[in-house]
């Protein structure tokens, strides 16, 4: 009993819809004080001093991948293009830290969200997001699923 619990598609997608929700609401708090506080302004000027172009539209942007990608992740809904967007969104706070020689704990949280991020474009939302239950199915059938499919129908 223990192994089917541990092991069912459903716990998957239960674990996958924790982790969005976990995942959307930190990064929805990211990027709010970029959007709404006054943030984007601190963040332009830092980018310019790290020799990263687009100053206070690129800063606006980050904040709007973080905010609005937060929420499309505790949705599941367009979900791999929110994470494709917060994923370059890390690659770019990765070389902004990389390029002020920060140590690791200052560029950690970049790297990491990155690793996150790009890990769930392969996984996909899950079944309890609102991308399988506008667009159906978010997953395709694994390469053994298809070759157990197309030896039954030989």
């Amino acid at each position: 009993m223990f192994k089917e619990w541990v092991y069912s598609k459903d716990n998957k997608d239960l674990g996958l819809l924790l982790l969005r929700i976990g995942i959307g609401i930190a990064f929805i708090a990211h990027g709010y004080p970029k959007l709404f506080m006054g943030g984007a302004e601190g963040l332009a000027k830092g980018l310019t001093v790290a020799g990263i172009p687009g100053g206070i539209f690129a800063a606006y942007l980050a904040g709007a991948a973080e905010f609005f990608g937060g929420i499309a992740l505790v949705l599941g809904l367009f979900f791999r293009p929110a994470t494709f967007l917060m994923a370059f969104t890390m690659l770019v706070a990765l070389i902004f830290h990389l390029s002020k020689g920060d140590p690791f704990l200052k560029y950690s949280h970049a790297l990491e969200s990155g690793i996150v991020f790009i890990s769930l474009i392969f996984v996909g939302p899950g079944k309890f997001s609102l991308d399988e239950k506008l667009f159906g199915a978010t997953r395709e059938p694994s390469v053994r699923e298809s070759f157990e499919l197309s030896s039954k129908s030989v």
